[in-house]
């Protein structure tokens, strides 16, 4: 896993330029599934997928070009609006976890998101499928946040590749700050086989131990074992903070929405913005930055710089 913790800055100049240069997408598949959620579905020419949806803005699958699916989902998420999904790469805003008064994570992940008709530009690229949503304040939001925002989205699908942008506008008269988080759950062979790099050497906040602040040693982080079969390359830009979480087997069997057996297949490590929240003056616009990639499994041990975790 490679993590790259620089701040998402906006450069207008070379936004114009690289929307000149932006060639026609690839087409995509607007279709309703099985539950009624309208989904949008992403293809590229050497086979692999993408689904997203509407509820939550978030991506819910992920298969490479053999049809293996890269992302978890619990065969016992919940699929009907204002309720979150568990699994896939549901968006965290305003808030991350319960860092604070709102609902856990924060409400964009249950709320319905539109189609971004003047999405914000992105630098072209070819053989790519993409999307771009929105979400807009809406008077309920207000109630709880008082803070009028547009928060938009690029999921774009390449060979091996998942990318997602962010974007946070201030569209309000007073300035405010935010958390952010993608919640990555990643499809894992045996958590026993499990290991994290790239966070050796940096400091870190244990739920288990009342959120006191260690210093991570290990050269690794390991659930009692060595390698997966499958390597995830994590980078990410804007979003300097990073979250591993397993339920394990205990608090698997309390989560209504998880498998008793689930925490075996399953891993969340989340590309964030939550120790220091993202403050925002009016008109201004943050931007983040995340891509996964999938690669042989020899391809990480021991070749990540902690370095690179903190300035890329």
């Amino acid at each position: 896993m490679n993590l790259d913790g620089r701040r998402g800055k906006v450069n207008p100049f070379a936004d114009k330029l690289q929307a000149r240069l932006r060639k026609k997408p690839m087409p995509v598949n607007f279709v309703h599934d099985a539950d009624g959620l309208p989904k949008i579905i992403l293809t590229e020419p050497m086979g692999s997928s993408a689904e997203v949806l509407l509820h939550g803005g978030q991506v819910v699958s992920w298969k490479n070009e053999r049809s293996e699916e890269l992302l978890f989902m619990s065969n016992k998420a919940t699929w009907k609006p204002a309720k979150s999904i568990r699994g896939g790469i549901p968006v965290c805003f305003p808030q991350f976890g319960n860092f604070g008064s709102l609902e856990q994570h924060g409400f964009a992940r249950n709320r319905l998101w539109s189609l971004d008709t003047s999405p914000s530009p992105v630098p072209p690229a070819n053989n790519q499928s993409t999307v771009d949503l929105l979400l807009k304040s809406t008077e309920e939001d207000l109630k709880t946040w008082p803070h009028s925002f547009e928060l938009r989205l690029h999921v774009s699908l390449s060979a091996g590749k998942l990318t997602l942008i962010p974007h946070v506008r201030n569209t309000d008269n007073k300035s405010f700050s935010f958390m952010f988080a993608l919640r990555n759950y990643l499809s894992i062979s045996d958590i026993s086989e499990v290991r994290v790099e790239g966070l050796e050497t940096l400091d870190y906040f244990d739920n288990l131990m009342q959120r006191e602040r260690y210093t991570e040693q290990a050269d690794a982080i390991t659930f009692d074992g060595e390698v997966d079969r499958r390597t995830f390359v994590l980078r990410k830009g804007g979003l300097p903070d990073a979250g591993v979480w397993n339920p394990w087997d205990k608090k698997a069997k309390a989560i209504q929405d998880l498998g008793d057996s689930d925490y075996k297949t399953m891993l969340c490590v989340d590309s964030a913005a939550v120790e220091s929240p993202v403050l925002l003056k009016p008109s201004e616009e943050w931007r983040g930055y995340q891509e996964l990639t999938t690669v042989s499994s020899s391809y990480c041990s021991g070749q990540l710089d902690p370095w690179k975790v903190l300035y890329g």
